[in-house]
């Protein structure tokens, strides 16, 4: 018999082209996920450096009004917008502008440039407090307001404090008085035959329920709060116009002029705008905005915060939707 195994018994030896080319696809592979993680590190570099560099962009490290001037100017103020405590005019931001322009010892004189609907009687007040203040630490600074669009309730709650307040013709001004407003819903509450609940401790705890029918004596109540605060106003309007106020029935009544009516009325003073008061009145043309202003990255972490809110509002709704189906 033969000694020599036959070829069946041999071992099985892969052919020397497969084996290569096994070794190249694993060097390959590991080439790539070499590349991979290696492009996966510079992107995140990149992608880290760019925020950074957006950061550093949006972030105002430096003061958010403008910096002194080293000449003489006129302190530029903008009231522009609803005044309320959490807005971007507030009684806070005003006031801190009021005070740099003041103490900054190149102001030859302060203007309000205001455009405002009005807002918070309370902010208006405060605003109004700290101006008449700063008119008595700096006599020799003159403060004036200027109308541009609109300026009305809380808007003119403000300017009442200036020593003079100069509109445009077509300006609105006035609408000296008080409101309180929302919604009563019991008549439809009825229609879908939805019973209130409330339940409180304190007879006037469920003061002005949109839910409930109107309580008299409650309503009574807000009547003579809105009549306190529409005093005040007055009295405020009447302290900071004295003499040059043409007062009618109307004046008082929340009615709206236009800037021409309103100078006939001694509600305003002259016609005029914030370089012709700088340049023919205060005699100072340059001006330097003191304004305090939001930076970026305070806008757009509000404006998160909204998106933020009405994400989870609609999703709410959205729920409540799949519910009712």
């Amino acid at each position: 018999m033969d000694n020599f195994p036959n070829d069946t018994q041999k071992p099985p030896q892969a052919p020397d082209w497969e084996r290569k080319t096994l070794e190249k696809l694993a060097f390959a592979a590991l080439s790539e996920q070499k590349a991979r993680r290696r492009w996966g590190i510079f992107f995140k570099l990149v992608g880290f450096t760019y925020l950074m560099a957006v950061l550093v962009a949006v972030m105002d490290w430096a003061p958010s009004s403008e910096p002194a001037a080293s000449v003489r100017h006129t302190a530029l103020i903008n009231v522009f917008g609803t005044i309320e405590a959490n807005g971007e005019v507030s009684a806070d931001k005003i006031n801190a502008a009021l005070q740099s322009a003041f103490e900054d010892k190149n102001t030859a004189g302060v203007v309000l440039r205001i455009n405002s609907p009005g807002g918070s009687p309370v902010q208006s007040g405060i605003i109004y407090d700290e101006m008449r203040r700063l008119k008595a630490l700096h006599p020799d600074i003159p403060l004036y307001a200027v109308v541009e669009d609109l300026c009305a309730s809380g808007g003119y709650y403000v300017a009442a404090g200036a020593d003079k307040i100069y509109v445009n013709k077509a300006s609105l001004v006035g609408s000296i008085g008080v409101l309180m407003n929302g919604f009563g819903f019991t008549g439809a509450m009825e229609k879908l035959g939805v019973e209130r609940r409330l339940l409180t401790a304190g007879e006037n705890k469920g003061f002005l329920d949109p839910f409930s029918p109107v309580n008299p004596v409650q309503k009574a109540h807000v009547e003579a709060m809105l009549a306190d605060i529409h005093r005040q106003f007055i009295e405020v309007v009447k302290q900071g116009r004295g003499k040059r106020l043409q007062e009618t029935p109307e004046m008082f009544s929340g009615l709206i002029w236009t800037g021409e009516q309103s100078i006939k009325l001694g509600l305003a003073d002259e016609l005029g705008t914030v370089d012709g008061v700088a340049r023919d009145v205060i005699k100072a043309e340059k001006l330097v905005d003191y304004s305090v202003k939001e930076n970026i990255a305070e806008r757009f972490a509000k404006r998160l915060g909204a998106d933020a809110a009405f994400g989870f509002g609609h999703g709410l709704m959205e729920s409540l939707g799949a519910k009712a189906q």
